[in-house]
């Protein structure tokens, strides 16, 4: 695995482990029941460990790895080390009192994506928004929070867009739906800054920004906004986020993650292309 910020993966590293661990218990045989009893865990429980959603214990993998008849002193270690970096918190832990559990899991995967491919049609993504645009989407979802607390969000979003510009930079493949940027947030003024912003964002070369233009009438992404995350990890699969307002869904298997990619692929077809989306972007800007 490549080196990261401390913490940085630990969502990954969890995916990881326990998909090495699944794979582990199948090739010897042993049910998730007979391995939930070894580590006096449920069989829900192990389910949950090998999905990487539920944090290790070392001693418990110690023992999973007996049961699977792991002898090999390297191999051992490997996982069990593993096992103590995925139990690392990330940076994003410090934000807890205002990240919904079911959001720090994708913070975690964003963190580690390699690729990140999203279609929004109600905002700018949180990756390519700017700090006035941020602040205003995030109060018209806080209604009545404290200052401090919207504060606190616009900070961790910002932070998030870090990554962007850093060393081990990610490729993000945005999709916008023109709606997203007609409809007026903040007021011109941040609209306009919202503009500047995604015209100065599409200069990076690992950022690629397309308009889904209403002239196009209806598309592929008809089941609404989605982002799919691919790591460097070969081991790990794609996985596809899709938010609604109490939580979210992580999808993983291999048929769903395939519809979506093919909605995207279609979604980037028929989209306006980069070097013409730039100039929408002016045009709005100008009309603003």
């Amino acid at each position: 695995m490549t080196p990261e910020t401390p913490g940085s993966g630990s969502t990954v590293r969890r995916i990881l482990l326990g998909s090495q661990l699944r794979r582990l218990r199948e090739e010897k045989g042993v049910t998730r029941q007979d391995a939930g009893y070894v580590i006096r865990a449920s069989e829900s429980k192990i389910s949950r460990l090998e999905l990487g959603r539920v944090s290790f214990k070392e001693r418990d993998v110690d023992d999973l790895l007996t049961l699977y008849g792991v002898g090999d002193k390297t191999e051992r270690e490997s996982l069990l080390q593993l096992a103590r970096e995925a139990n690392t918190p990330g940076w994003w832990h410090r934000y807890n009192d205002v990240l919904p559990n079911w959001f720090q899991t994708y913070v975690g995967l964003e963190e580690s994506a390699a690729l990140i491919r999203t279609y929004e049609l109600q905002f700018v993504p949180g990756l390519l928004q700017s700090e006035g645009y941020a602040r205003a989407v995030i109060r018209l979802g806080n209604a009545g929070a404290a200052e401090h607390e919207i504060d606190q969000r616009v900070e961790l979003r910002l932070q998030r867009q870090e990554r962007l510009t850093g060393p081990d930079a990610p490729r993000l493949w945005a999709v916008l739906d023109e709606g997203a940027l007609r409809r007026p947030i903040g007021g011109p003024e941040v609209m306009r800054g919202q503009f500047e912003h995604l015209i100065e964002m599409s200069k990076l070369p690992n950022v690629t920004i397309q308009i889904m233009p209403f002239r196009f009438g209806g598309h592929a992404a008809e089941g609404g906004a989605f982002t799919i995350l691919r790591f460097p990890e070969q081991d790990l699969p794609d996985v596809v986020y899709v938010e609604n307002l109490t939580g979210a869904m992580y999808l993983d298997k291999r048929d769903d993650v395939d519809t979506y990619l093919q909605a995207m692929e279609r979604l980037c077809v028929d989209s306006a292309t980069p070097e013409r989306t730039v100039e929408l972007l002016g045009d709005l800007l100008r009309e603003t």
